[in-house]
């Protein structure tokens, strides 16, 4: 690298600690540039564990790494770069205490590769109260950018209010959805698993390999060159460095994507041999897509699977397993949904789980039915028993796993507007976090830009949009030499709640 860089540069990068939140699609090609580039000093932090849905693009995994974090297996693979690199892996999420002002001040660097607003915010505060250079990025679809943050020098995260997202990325089908779209994103997959054009990487069954022996997180391992670990306090799931790293030696016999399913119920659950490995499709179709042996498979057989995975629930809430008939003989007290004297319209109303599990029971027999006389259907929005099917199966995941319901007219347009994350735009983005923190490095922050990579080449037929990076806002509460806020609310009628919500 010293004829690449110039020796000088070469030295400071082999020399420069930098860490790395996330190991997502970003974060595998920003942790592969760095170890070629010649960083040898490298924490990576990321709280995920690995699914089938990821392996198209996230490039540092394989089939047999599916429910191990992330963040282990990528070391393992980084290490095959360069064994001789100083790779810390942290299983954990950034939010833990440990990982305070002090944490951040080890760092030379610290980049973000994340798909989360609180995740940015929370590490754009860190970064400006350690005095630490942050390198922001994100990528949906197409587009991508990067940005170089430095407290007093350049804009932070915060400075100017993000707009309310109007697509959304398609984040990985999740063992743990922690958000509505991500349930919606499910209801999708779930809906061309069913009646559409199946995908394997978007079977909506849970990943079969996310167990506790293949969770060697939550103690140091290795540790030839492991000594400054510790510094990391006893928070998060830590690896230490080590020579080794054959991506083979945790091939577990590359078992299938999700649960496999048998007589309609999941071997993990009933402990009975696998018989046969089938896709969501064929096991509805042997089971002559009856409804109630679907809705018992994914809201309380697949969810019964997951909650023997222990290690996901350690920092989660576990999700609550839905019996179809418990809740028919449960009373409905959390909402009709169907109109009522609030003054909404039907579609704008959230919908209760007996509503919601009436409508998923009743478009799902009508979409079985369509899809024996006419084949393979195709999603639409704007058709309404595919809507209303996406609409309650997304409803009834969120309420399994504790996260807010949304109305029907809420949930149409977030659908809509899914994105997929495409692989090569997260290799551009990655490529210039690295051009970024070499600018950064080399003493030469002044000559760092805010990059765009739209979709389209601009009328210059430029495909890379560059500009300079804007000062601080002098109004921002939270990087300016003052941060305050001014709010205004009624004090007679505003509450607490109401207030969180809001500000």
């Amino acid at each position: 690298m010293d004829a690449c860089l110039g020796s000088e540069l070469a030295g400071v990068v082999r020399k420069s600690r930098v860490f790395v939140v996330g190991t997502g699609g970003i974060g595998c090609e920003l942790a592969k540039n760095l170890v070629l580039t010649g960083f040898q000093d490298i924490v990576m932090i990321d709280l995920d564990t690995i699914e089938v849905s990821n392996l198209n693009r996230q490039f540092l995994f394989r089939k047999y790494h599916v429910g191990r974090p992330k963040v282990q297996v990528a070391r393992e693979a980084l290490l095959q770069f360069n064994p001789q690199a100083r790779i810390t892996a942290i299983h954990d999420s950034v939010f833990n205490p440990d990982y305070n002002v002090n944490f951040f001040k080890r760092f030379s660097l610290v980049m973000n590769a994340l798909d989360n607003k609180a995740a940015r915010n929370h590490v754009n505060r860190l970064c400006l109260a350690a005095g630490v250079t942050l390198i922001e990025s994100g990528s949906a679809g197409y587009l991508g950018q990067v940005s170089v943050i430095r407290k007093g020098e350049s804009e932070c995260y915060e400075c100017q209010p993000k707009p309310t997202a109007k697509t959304y990325p398609a984040c990985s089908i999740r063992n743990t959805p922690s958000e509505p779209i991500h349930c919606i994103i499910w209801a999708k997959h779930l809906f061309n698993q069913l009646f559409g054009e199946p995908d394997a990487d978007e079977d909506v069954s849970p990943d079969t390999e996310a167990t506790d022996e293949h969770d060697s997180g939550g103690h140091k391992s290795g540790g030839q060159k492991s000594g400054d670990l510790g510094e990391h306090g006893p928070g998060g799931q830590q690896s230490g460095d080590q020579n080794s790293g054959d991506l083979g030696e945790h091939d577990s016999g590359g078992q299938g994507e999700g649960v496999p399913m048998s007589d309609g119920l999941s071997d993990g659950v009933n402990g009975g041999p696998v018989q046969s490995k089938l896709s969501t499709r064929q096991w509805a179709e042997n089971n002559k897509y009856n409804v109630e042996k679907i809705f018992t498979k994914l809201y309380q057989t697949d969810v019964e699977y997951l909650l023997t995975m222990k290690q996901l629930w350690e920092k989660r809430t576990p999700p609550t397993p839905l019996s179809l008939q418990q809740l028919t003989s449960s009373s409905d007290n959390d909402g009709d949904g169907a109109g009522g004297s609030d003054g909404c319209l039907p579609d704008q109303r959230v919908w209760s789980v007996h509503k919601c599990s009436d409508v998923f029971q009743l478009s799902l027999a009508k979409l079985s039915a369509e899809y024996r006389s006419k084949g393979e259907l195709t999603w639409d929005k704007d058709d309404k028993v595919s809507m209303d099917f996406v609409a309650a199966s997304a409803n009834l995941r969120a309420h399994v796993f504790n996260i807010q319901r949304k109305s029907r007219f809420d949930m149409k347009s977030m659908a809509g507007n899914i994105v997929p994350a495409i692989a090569t735009t997260n290799a551009v983005i990655a490529g210039l976090i690295v051009m970024e923190a070499l600018k950064v490095l080399a003493g030469d922050f002044n000559k760092c830009k805010q990059i765009y990579l739209p979709r389209m080449p601009n009328p210059y037929k430029k495909l890379l949009v560059t500009c300079s990076l804007a000062p601080p806002n002098p109004k921002c509460y939270v990087c300016s030499p003052k941060p305050e806020a001014n709010i205004k609310l009624n004090t007679n009628s505003a509450t607490v709640v109401h207030f969180k919500k809001r500000y």
